[in-house]
């Protein structure tokens, strides 16, 4: 899901700049409401960058003019919550530049509304109803596939927003082969969610699970 240097002009990444610190801003908003009910919120958006750095370290390769990652999205989502993995994109994104590859930095508001803004839309279009306890939703494997394909959907399309209006031509076939690649992902992934949720609500109650994570508030099928 990277955009490489090169790819956005100056001028566009710096109007990407102005919306990730607006987007930025809105979450650490949204977070200081949940700070005043659970003082670990923090910590939980530091848990949500290392876990994502570690799998976005894991695994990627380049593929047409993009990367493909196993981002873990919708495991830290649904168990970590939807603030602390909507700011951990962007700290987690921030540290890899300056650890691993400082050029990417250039492009940090680029991929971070990447990652961002389709978890945006899958928590209020459908995966804040799993965690209304009034509604008694229970959380099943079909339900995480299709949370998972909504998000790689969005992020396949922001990267192919990002394409459309940069300064190097990138034909369709190129930008439907990176977004192709992600089907291995969302086979894959909600695996992977659906374990990790099973076994933190097998010991949810214990106090880290409790105060660390959204597991208690969801219900298994």
């Amino acid at each position: 899901m990277h955009i490489e240097p090169g790819y956005v002009s100056a001028a566009k990444v710096m109007a990407a700049n102005v919306a990730a610190a607006g987007v930025v801003l809105w979450g650490v908003k949204l977070q200081a409401a949940e700070f005043l009910k659970n003082p670990l919120v923090p910590l939980k958006t530091i848990l949500a960058a290392v876990f994502f750095s570690l799998f976005m370290e894991s695994f990627h390769m380049p593929v047409g003019p993009s990367e493909l990652h196993f981002v873990g999205a919708m495991a830290m989502y649904l168990t970590l919550g939807f603030t602390p993995v909507f700011l951990g994109f962007a700290l987690g994104l921030l540290v890899q530049g300056f650890l691993f590859v400082p050029a990417d930095l250039v492009h940090l508001s680029v991929n971070s509304l990447s990652l961002i803004l389709p978890l945006v839309s899958v928590h209020y279009l459908a995966g804040r109803k799993l965690f209304d306890q009034a509604l008694g939703k229970r959380t099943t494997v079909a339900q995480i596939i299709k949370l998972d394909a909504m998000y790689y959907a969005g992020v396949t399309g922001m990267v192919g927003f990002w394409l459309l209006i940069g300064e190097v031509e990138t034909p369709l076939l190129a930008w439907a082969q990176f977004a192709a690649s992600y089907l291995a992902v969302v086979a894959i992934e909600p695996l992977v969610t659906y374990a990790a949720v099973r076994g933190l609500k097998a010991a949810e109650g214990g106090a880290l699970v409790q105060r660390l994570t959204v597991v208690p508030s969801l219900k298994l099928a």
